[in-house]
C-alpha cells in the first residue's frame, strides 16, 4: 500500500482556529499546531499534504504548514456541509490511491519510539485495508468523538474488525451497540483523529448526494459493510485541542515528552506548592 498523500481537515465552523494555535513542541520550538501535525504525516511517509479550510483562511493555513512537504494544497470548503463533505473536497488531490487523514484539532504523543501515524501506516500496509486509529475512552468523553464497535482480531491485542461506527453516541446508545469484549467497563473505542482510507470512501461520501450535510461516520459504517475496515489501538494518546482545557493538556503532554521534561516538572511542582490549601 503506497501512502504518499495526507489530508488534514480544518474547516469546522467552531474549530478552524485550533490548528493555527502556537504551542511549544518536544524540542522546545514554538510552532503552529498544524505544523506539528504535518510533521506527523511526513514521519509516516507522506510528502504531499492537502488542508481543507474555510474560505478566506487559505493564506493563514498555507503559512502555518511550513516548508517541508514537497507539495501543498489548501482547499476551501465553500459551504459548511459537514466533515464528510470537507474530506470529499480532497478527492481530486488524492486520486485513486489510499491516503492518510488527520483532523486538524488533535495532537498526538506516542508511548513508543514509532510515532502514532507510523504505527497506523505499518498496520495499513500489512493488512492492505482502511485502518482507523482508536483510543479506549471513558463514556463521559463520548460527546467529543466518533466511536466504533466490533471484535478483536484473533491473536492480536490492539487490532479490531470494525462492525459499527457511530458519531458522538450517547452512553445508552454506546452500551447497546459499541461494547467491545476486553475493554474496561464504561470505556469505548473512540477515534484517535487519524486514519488510513482507501479511495472507496470517496464514492460512499459522494453517494450521499448534494443536499444537506455529508456525515463521515455514516459513510464509514457503510465502508465496514463493503470492505475490510479495521481499528488499531495506537500506543499513544491523542489530545483534542477543542475540548475543555484541551490546548493546555496538549501543551503539557508535549512538554513532558520532550527534552525539557525535568524543567517542566520542576515548574509544575513549584506551581502546585504555591496553591492555597483548602480548609
Amino acid at each position: 500500500m503506497n501512502l504518499r498523500r495526507a489530508v488534514i481537515t480544518a474547516a469546522g465552523q467552531q474549530r478552524q482556529e485550533h490548528p493555527l494555535q502556537r504551542l511549544v513542541d518536544r524540542d522546545g520550538v514554538v510552532r503552529p499546531a498544524l505544523e506539528i501535525i504535518v510533521d506527523e504525516a511526513l514521519a509516516a511517509g507522506a510528502d504531499e499534504i492537502a488542508v481543507v479550510v474555510r474560505p478566506g483562511d487559505e493564506s493563514a493555513f498555507r503559512a502555518a504548514i511550513g516548508g517541508r512537504p514537497s507539495r501543498v494544497e489548501v482547499i476551501p470548503q465553500d459551504e459548511p456541509k459537514g466533515y464528510g463533505d470537507a474530506l470529499l473536497r480532497a478527492c481530486g488531490f488524492v486520486g485513486d490511491e489510499p491516503f492518510l487523514h488527520f483532523v486538524g484539532d488533535h495532537l498526538y504523543v506516542s508511548d513508543v519510539d514509532a510515532r502514532c501515524a507510523e504505527q497506523l501506516v505499518e498496520v495499513a500496509r500489512r493488512e492492505q485495508c482502511s485502518v482507523s486509529a482508536v483510543q479506549p475512552t471513558r463514556e463521559s468523553m463520548l460527546p467529543y468523538f466518533g466511536a466504533v464497535g466490533g471484535r478483536r482480531v484473533a491473536h492480536s491485542t490492539r487490532l479490531y474488525e470494525i462492525e459499527t461506527v457511530l458519531e458522538k453516541p450517547t452512553p445508552t446508545k454506546a452500551e447497546q451497540e459499541l461494547v467491545v469484549p476486553g475493554l474496561r467497563a464504561g470505556h469505548y473505542l473512540c477515534f484517535f483523529g487519524m486514519h488510513v482510507f482507501t479511495p472507496a470512501l470517496f464514492d460512499l461520501l459522494a453517494a450521499d448526494g448534494e443536499e444537506g450535510r455529508r456525515h463521515l461516520s455514516s459513510a464509514l459504517g457503510r465502508l465496514a459493510r463493503q470492505e475490510r475496515y479495521v481499528a488499531l489501538q495506537v500506543q499513544g494518546t491523542r489530545y483534542d485541542l477543542g475540548s475543555p482545557y484541551g490546548q493546555l493538556t496538549a501543551q503539557l503532554a508535549l512538554a513532558l515528552s520532550g527534552r525539557d521534561r525535568a524543567d517542566v516538572l520542576s515548574q509544575l511542582v513549584e506551581l502546585l506548592a504555591r496553591q492555597p490549601h483548602s480548609s
